[in-house]
This record gives C-alpha cells, sequence and structure tokens, in this order.
C-alpha cells in the first residue's frame, strides 16, 4: 500500500500546510543527501522516520492551516528528541535552501513574520464570569 501524504493537499483550505510539508520534506532530503547518510532510497530510515513524524504531527496540528511556523508556536508537539532532530536539520538545511530552493525559501522566512493565531478553545471550556 503506497504511503500518502497529506491527501487534502489539493483543497484550497490545506494549501499553506501542503506547502510547509514540502520545505520540511525538501530540507530534510537536502541534509540526509548531504550528510551522505545510507540507504537505497531517497532519505535514510533515520530521516525518513523523522520525515513521517513530521507529516503526523502536521496533519494533527491544532491551529490547522492558520498554524504558524513551529518556531513561534505556542504549543509545541514535537517530542524533545524529534524537536532537536528537526532543529539540526533546518539549522544545516536553512541556509542552503536560498541557493537551492530560493522561492521556498523566501515563503518560509515570510511565513515565519506571520502573526501566531491565539490556540482554540476546547468546546465546552469557556470562561465563566465570577458573580460579584
Amino acid at each position: 500500500m503506497p504511503r500518502q501524504i497529506m491527501a487534502s493537499a489539493t483543497d484550497k483550505r490545506f494549501v499553506r500546510r501542503a506547502g510547509e510539508l514540502q520545505t520540511i520534506a525538501t530540507m530534510i532530503g537536502m541534509y540526509c543527501r548531504g550528510h551522505r547518510h545510507d540507504g537505497r532510497s531517497p532519505l535514510c530510515a533515520n530521516c525518513g522516520s523523522l520525515l513521517e513524524y513530521a507529516t503526523r504531527r502536521l496533519e494533527r496540528c491544532v491551529f490547522g492551516d492558520v498554524k504558524p511556523t513551529c518556531a513561534n508556536c505556542a504549543v509545541h508537539c514535537y517530542s524533545a528528541d524529534k524537536r532537536e532532530q528537526i532543529r539540526v536539520v533546518m539549522q544545516w538545511a536553512g541556509p542552503r535552501m536560498l541557493f537551492r530552493h530560493p522561492v521556498r525559501a523566501i515563503l518560509h522566512l515570510l511565513h515565519g513574520r506571520r502573526p501566531v493565531p491565539t490556540l482554540p478553545e476546547k468546546p465546552g471550556q469557556r470562561h465563566r464570569r465570577s458573580a460579584p
């Protein structure tokens, strides 16, 4: 069964998340090739699992398509070790993105400057005023 990444990528409501997924996939691919990791597929096993983890986190983001970049997000949904791995990947691939994929890199920088949305309320937890 082929792995399906973001089946809703063509839906107009999920264009930003699909673009962010492409950016993450590009960065992980550049990092894997740049460090000459072993593996016959485009990504080694470690980088492939990191991409799958990032894809799951992105698909389940509570902010939906208005999500900020992960560096500016109020909710840290990555586990500590995966957060460190993706930080290392982005730190290495980020500057190189300007030469290999300049449009995607500039869009990623611009998206990082968007205002951060507030966390959506859970449906039954509205703030109640206390009576004076």
